[in-house]
């Protein structure tokens, strides 16, 4: 089995290439490590650095390797920023997926998996199922919900197998928490290390339900030989919401401090976002196996080891009104 990864060293990618090793694939590791780094790629895998947004370096990697499988997870995933970067949104999270999925067709792929997410349901009756129809509120749940509809026609039109699942909110190990943008645990510990008060929108009182990595990647990577989950989409990820109050004691108390919080002015976000799993469970056999609690513990113990990362400012910002004082 020889299975493409982009994204693969990111965090997600990297930890599903460690998976799909462990399973006997040759992976190959696509990423023009705009958030990952290369010490996250496995000594196993072989990389090469790139963009999806190059069409023949997608097409020669197809060529040369003849894949079984693509798992896509290449995406700029900071959900709250896509509002003021519409053209880079769209480019990277949506033009870049088609890329791929041309690719798919075009060089006999048996399947197409793809990492969407809990953005594109919106504001919804929660908990939030498969068969609720998405109404996705900002841009990158927009283009993350264009590409599963272009999957599924793509399935219709050309026979390309498909798996899609909407993870939500995942940490764990090897996150990039020097972005300021997204992983709201990576940034917490990243501010705890440099002296400053975790920043919180609004009250605090927005809930996730937080999934820890290894909950969430073995589904992705089992799914590419399971019959049960052709042309299925499933919710993927923990199942108790927490309020970002409650997250941020825990983090506080994994780091050993005393929880210092600085609250901002509230931003555009939905208030509470949290899936049900029933679909998942029955399929995959299977249920979320670290609690929160623990899964920050065990993060904490590896930020501790690898220390403060500098924030990076985002060099693209397309609009600037609304746009949170924080983020300029």
């Amino acid at each position: 089995m020889k299975s493409l990864v982009t994204g693969g060293a990111g965090f997600m990618g990297s930890h599903l290439a460690d998976y799909l090793l462990k399973m006997g694939h040759q992976v190959i590791v696509l990423d023009d490590l705009s958030g990952g780094f290369t010490e996250n790629v496995p000594s196993e895998a072989h990389f090469t650095e790139g963009t999806i947004l190059d069409r023949d370096l997608i097409d020669s990697l197809c060529k040369e390797h003849n894949f079984d499988y693509i798992f896509h997870l290449a995406a700029y995933a900071a959900e709250g920023l896509s509002h003021f970067i519409k053209h880079f949104n769209y480019q990277n999270n949506l033009i870049g997926s088609v890329n791929l999925i041309n690719a798919a067709v075009n060089y006999k792929v048996k399947r197409f998996i793809f990492t969407s997410s809990i953005a594109v349901y919106g504001v919804a009756q929660l908990p939030m199922t498969e068969e609720m129809v998405p109404s996705p509120e900002d841009s990158y749940g927009i283009a993350k919900f264009a590409v599963e509809m272009e999957l599924r026609a793509t399935a219709e039109m050309f026979g390309l197998d498909y798996v899609i699942f909407r993870p939500h909110n995942v940490y764990g190990e090897r996150q990039n928490i020097g972005d300021k943008y997204r992983n709201v645990v990576g940034i917490f510990m990243n501010q705890i290390l440099q002296g400053q008060p975790m920043t919180i929108f609004g009250d605090g009182e927005q809930s996730r339900a937080f999934s820890y990595i290894d909950d969430v990647v073995p589904v992705i990577a089992r799914s590419a030989a399971m019959d049960e989950a052709r042309n299925q989409i499933f919710n993927v990820g923990a199942d108790k919401p927490y309020s970002v109050n409650q997250l941020a004691h825990q983090v506080a108390d994994a780091m050993d401090v005393e929880p210092n919080l600085g609250y901002l002015p509230a931003r555009n976000e939905v208030a509470h976002a949290f899936s049900d799993h029933s679909k998942v469970e029955r399929v995959f056999n299977y249920s979320p196996e670290i609690d929160l609690e623990e899964g920050i513990r065990r993060v904490a113990a590896w930020i501790k080891q690898h220390g403060a990362r500098q924030s990076k400012e985002f060099g693209n910002i397309e609009i600037t009104e609304n746009l949170p004082p924080s983020w300029t």
